[in-house]
């Protein structure tokens, strides 16, 4: 009986949020909706960006997908062809406020925070915020759904249910994807509600579609990237950092991340390299006590403004318990020339401002791992 009554009064607080983002879209009938995604968007933001969109294509409202960064991991590829999704790509050299101020509605979907990650302008307060990765600061938005779920694709799964959206098995597909993607095939920040969104989608997803965005051939630069993380490996402890220096396809970082925690003795793994004028940094842990979302805050997302060509750049960091990223703005350093020597000052910075975070002592005789 308990559980029947906290089943009901779920349903009914997803069902006034529903009425409640369904009336803010409403109001953007004219000039439409821009649904901004998060850089480099991954199948999570993507599935929900779709979602949404359908939501507003069941109400004749206009939508953008804008988004920043590249998609150059290629499941992520696949999964923008497969799904035949239409994107709106903003470079760095582009100014985004006019295309804002020519939307009526504008939608953050799986990142909370305007400026980071993302390609909002960091005054800008969205009507509408999705997202599930948690967060300590005070979320601004006329609509707002921060839930700390696997994916935030469960959440746009609920509301296409409690508004009757029909759901196709191309965008069901996609919905499943995402989820599955997030939450690492169900071991990592799955909820009852992840399970309960799979459950419905399931049945209606297509296994052959769903088989092809989930296979794509591996890139010569995923490869390379992968061979640079084995090869630069340096151990401490539990502890494995891998710099993999100057590369183009940051969406590689997570993907090597991953491979290398199944090393043995392995718990914790941060693997960075240089992407432009910025860090970027991926770490992925199964250690319970760590909170790598915490620790990658506090080691690298600050406060710092500093100079760069476009004017100023920002800090930002943040994830889940067991993964987490980071990308810190090298400034006006990003200009040298001397790549050699700004990877051996990132490799020092990063290394000393994340053992500081976690509280690890580093050690000369746990320097660096031989390779024979």
């Amino acid at each position: 009986l308990a559980s029947s009554v906290v089943r009901e009064i779920e349903n009914y607080e997803t069902r006034k949020s529903a009425d409640n983002l369904l009336r803010i879209l409403k109001e953007a009938r004219e000039t439409g909706v821009g649904i901004v995604v998060h850089n480099s968007p991954d199948p999570d933001a993507l599935a929900s960006a779709l979602s949404l969109k359908k939501i507003c294509e069941g109400h004749k409202i206009k939508t953008q997908i804008i988004y920043g960064g590249e998609i150059s991991r290629q499941e992520n590829k696949a999964f923008v062809n497969l799904f035949e999704m239409e994107l709106t790509k903003i470079g760095e050299t582009d100014y985004i406020l006019p295309m804002i101020n020519n939307l009526e509605k504008i939608a953050l979907i799986d990142a909370s925070k305007p400026g980071a990650n993302n390609v909002l302008p960091r005054d800008v307060v969205p009507n509408i915020i999705i997202d599930h990765h948690p967060t300590n600061e005070p979320v601004r938005a006329d609509f707002y759904d921060v839930k700390n779920i696997g994916a935030t694709s469960t959440t746009m799964t609920k509301y296409l249910q409690q508004l009757e959206i029909n759901i196709d098995s191309k965008l069901a597909t996609a919905l499943l994807y995402g989820i599955r993607t997030d939450t690492k095939n169900f071991t990592r920040n799955t909820t009852p509600e992840d399970l309960g969104a799979v459950a419905f989608l399931s049945p209606l997803a297509d296994k052959e579609l769903l088989s092809k965005v989930e296979t794509p051939p591996m890139s010569p630069d995923t490869m390379d990237v992968m061979g640079r993380a084995i090869e630069n490996r340096e151990v401490y402890g539990s502890y494995l950092i891998s710099c993999v220096e100057n590369i183009r396809d940051r969406d590689t970082l997570p993907q090597a991340a991953e491979f290398l925690l199944a090393l043995e003795g392995i718990s914790t793994v941060v693997v960075f390299g240089i992407v432009g004028d910025q860090i970027i940094v991926s770490a992925r842990t199964n250690d319970v006590r760590l909170n790598l979302g915490d620790v990658l805050a506090k080691a690298f997302g600050g406060s710092a403004v500093l100079p760069s060509k476009n004017g100023i750049a920002h800090p930002s960091a943040g994830g889940h318990s067991a993964s987490a990223g980071a990308q810190i703005p090298l400034g006006l350093l990003g200009e040298t020339e001397e790549k050699e020597k700004l990877v051996v000052l990132a490799k020092s910075a990063v290394k000393k401002q994340f053992f500081e975070a976690v509280g690890f002592e580093e050690k000369k005789e746990e320097k660096k791992e031989k390779k024979s």
